[in-house]
């Protein structure tokens, strides 16, 4: 097709295109109201997202019912807080941005596909088994699915229709396979979302190695189904090329490296490493491969990377602002009470809620202003379902790859309507397949909540002997094995820690078995009634005492006996009372007043 002919106006797009719009901003205004339905509005008609979340978080606090709220500095303690301005991650998206920017100037691309060529272009389907790596891992590389589409399926799209793959699976393959690479461990998405929930990067990027896995074993296989069916002729596998593009490669490969060691080691935190990985990437670009000129292409780079790095930033730094109003009115709150009124109350069912919302959201915004949106109104309710932050996580971010290529309105297809001169409308029926490879992954990922946290099992045992051998309640494990209302006080999360620890803390009655314990092991002998005395706090084995009044002769010859030997003074003796005095009390009477003279 002709760029004149993708060019021409489309008068059935248009009308779906607003049509869908439309039922968007009416279902929204009768669930939120005027101010919610102009707020959308305005993002689905192309408004900056920034001036759309900025706006939104401003007009709420005006909206506010209590008057002294009403003020437009709300927006800026938020902003400049220190969970959001002194995040690490906020460093890290910029320098990532850079390295993805230069790796796409230069040959990178390229070397990769080489290499992806020659280890996998034997197997059926191998040049689009190649797509779906080389996708993944350049999108891993530069942290967007777009630069992806630009430059992967720009060098891509051509040799698979060359080799004899439809135009249809050719151009639906690189279009979707554009995203697969944020499911995989240290791609943005995640950071931020670890920054979000303060959850464990390091873990997070372990977590996500299975579910990653699995979504790319799906592509990887209809890859080759396709392959088969279209009768495909295979690449012999040639060892010595494997060897010599692997070669070639071998200084991207250490972006990897860098990145892994540094981390694992603890020799660099997530900025250092982000750091040392710029400044490494643009060392090989530019003097080794040579491909990039720092006279002549180092500036041009920088602008381009940092602009879009500079619009993620402010993005994000506006979402921030809203969730604070989100959170502060507690939202997430008044919506889970409305849904169990509803007879929303199982787990399946909040899981099929979740999943269209954070789909339609994802088709709304870009992957990070989602994240920071959605975060805080989904964690009350999957801390009320019960479910694990890991689990949670890996929902997010497939929700997101699913979301990039989902008609209508995903990312991915209007990156590739624009890059291959191709009307948007067209790319809808082309995308389905791919699209239903991903549904089927959430569908799976979201039913069998065991593959998102396979991987870090050990490290929540570890943490559990740990408290074990420290004699106290294993909260680090708890957070990390289920979502919780309240981060700073966990509680636990199974059946079995729930009758262990009530409340979340250490037994109380195991301190009193203990000492009773204690005393049968040393020979005490006490009965029955010793030990109830010793839970009273009383001496076990001691004599009662007589009650004031009740005491027998002998007990009162004991006490006398008793004072005189520890030297205490004997009791005084009452005196009698005035005119019942005997003749001896008299006289005893007399004599002491003489004595004191």
């Amino acid at each position: 097709m002709s760029a004149l002919a993708s060019d021409t106006p489309n008068p059935k797009a248009a009308r779906i295109t607003f049509g869908v719009i439309g039922a968007v901003v009416v279902l929204m205004g009768a669930l939120g109201g005027v101010l919610v339905a102009l707020v959308i509005a305005l993002a689905l008609l192309g408004t900056p997202l920034f001036a759309v979340m900025g706006g939104a978080s401003e007009l709420a606090w005006l909206a506010h019912g209590d008057a002294e709220q009403q003020l437009l500095r709300r927006l800026a303690p938020e902003v400049f807080g220190s969970r959001f301005a002194g995040s690490p991650i906020l460093t890290t998206i910029p320098l990532f941005t850079f390295v993805g920017y230069l790796m796409a100037e230069s040959k990178t691309p390229e070397r990769l596909v080489r290499t992806a060529t020659a280890w996998v272009g034997w197997l059926p389907g191998g040049l689009a088994i190649v797509c779906v790596l080389a996708s993944a891992i350049f999108t891993l590389f530069t942290g967007g699915s777009g630069v992806t589409i630009i430059a992967v399926g720009g060098l891509l799209l051509p040799a698979l229709k060359q080799k004899g793959y439809s135009d249809k699976f050719a151009l639906g393959l690189v279009t979707t396979g554009g995203s697969l690479g944020l499911l995989l461990p240290y791609a943005l998405p995640l950071l931020v979302y670890a920054m979000v929930t303060t959850l464990d990067f390091q873990l997070v990027n372990k977590a996500v190695i299975a579910p990653g896995a699995l979504v790319l074993a799906f592509f990887v296989a209809y890859a080759a189904y396709v392959g088969v069916k279209e009768k495909i002729a295979r690449t012999p596998f040639d060892l010595q090329e494997a060897l010599a593009s692997t070669w070639a490669f071998k200084w991207e490969m250490g972006v990897f490296v860098i990145l892994v060691v540094g981390i694992k080691t603890g020799m660099t935190d997530i900025d250092e490493a982000a750091g040392l990985v710029a400044l490494y990437t643009l060392c090989i670009e530019c003097f080794v491969y040579k491909d990039l000129s720092i006279k002549k292409d180092l500036v041009r780079v920088a602008k381009a990377s940092m602009a879009l790095a500079g619009a993620v930033i402010l993005i994000l730094a506006m979402a921030n602002a809203l969730t604070n109003y989100v959170v502060d009115q507690h939202i997430p709150n008044k919506v889970l009470d409305a849904m169990l009124r509803v007879g929303l109350d199982q787990t399946w069912q909040f899981l099929i809620v979740m999943n269209g919302f954070l789909l339609v959201l994802g088709m709304v915004m870009d992957g990070f202003s989602a994240i920071l949106v959605a975060v805080p109104l989904v964690l009350p309710f999957a801390a009320h379902f019960g479910l694990g932050p890991f689990h949670v996580a890996i929902m997010f971010v497939l929700n997101l790859e699913l979301a990039f290529s989902c008609p209508p309105l995903g990312l991915n297809l209007f990156i590739s309507s624009f890059r291959f001169n191709r009307p948007v409308v067209s790319l809808y029926r082309i995308a389905m397949p791919f699209v239903g490879l991903l549904a089927l992954a959430l569908l799976v990922i979201t039913y069998v909540p065991r593959i998102s946290n396979v991987l870090v099992l050990d490290d929540i045992q570890a943490w559990r002997d740990k408290a074990e051998k420290d004699n106290r309640t294993p909260r680090e494990a708890w957070r990390l094995e289920c979502v919780q209302q309240d981060p700073s006080n966990p509680l636990p999360c199974t059946e079995a820690d729930k009758k262990k620890y009530p409340n979340g803390q250490m037994p109380e009655p195991a301190a009193v078995v203990d000492a009773v314990d204690a005393g049968a092991a040393t020979g005490t002998g006490e009965d029955d009634d010793d030990i109830e005395a010793l839970i009273r706090g009383k001496e076990a084995g001691a004599p009662q005492a007589p009650a004031p009044g009740q005491e027998s002769d002998d007990d009162l010859l004991d006490m006398i006996k008793s004072n005189k030997e520890a030297g205490a003074p004997a009791p005084e003796k009452k005196a009698p009372a005035p005119g019942q005095e005997t003749d001896d009390e008299l006289l005893d009477m007399i004599k002491t007043k003489k004595d004191g003279g």
